[in-house]
């Protein structure tokens, strides 16, 4: 009997948020990024899924974690960053550091959240990712 080598399906980056501010940041998610509402759970909320296309994020209440709220940080690679600058930007997202050509290969650009995790959207120069 041979086993097949587990396989790697999905993951979700998980940020955590203040308190209180769970259905807050679900909602910024959603107004300001584009995203999906995935889930929330808890009464008061104390955590949140979001999905935009291929990307899922969790945000969860700083007091159900060891974590401190707005340490987080992705990298999220897409398509035409440029154009997806500009949308965010129009809906008024922190845009920290604007779309550049970097050393590293990349065309991108950071943006922080309410709570102050970082989100880099990039995508190779040239095109392709």
């Amino acid at each position: 009997m041979s086993l097949d080598a587990p396989q790697f399906c999905s993951a979700a980056t998980l940020f955590v948020v203040e308190d209180e501010d769970v259905p807050k940041a679900v909602a910024h998610y959603r107004d300001v990024l584009g995203f999906k509402m995935g889930f929330t759970c808890g009464d008061p909320v104390f955590c949140g899924g979001v999905e935009r296309d291929d990307v899922t994020i969790h945000l969860q209440a700083a007091h159900k974690t060891q974590r401190e709220a707005g340490q987080g940080a992705v990298n999220v690679f897409v398509t035409e960053v440029d154009a997806l600058h500009d949308e965010l930007r129009s809906r008024g997202a922190t845009i920290v550091h604007p779309p550049g050509d970097r050393p590293y290969g990349l065309r991108d650009f950071d943006i922080d959240d309410l709570d102050g995790s970082r989100l880099t959207f990039g995508m190779n120069i040239g095109g392709s990712n």
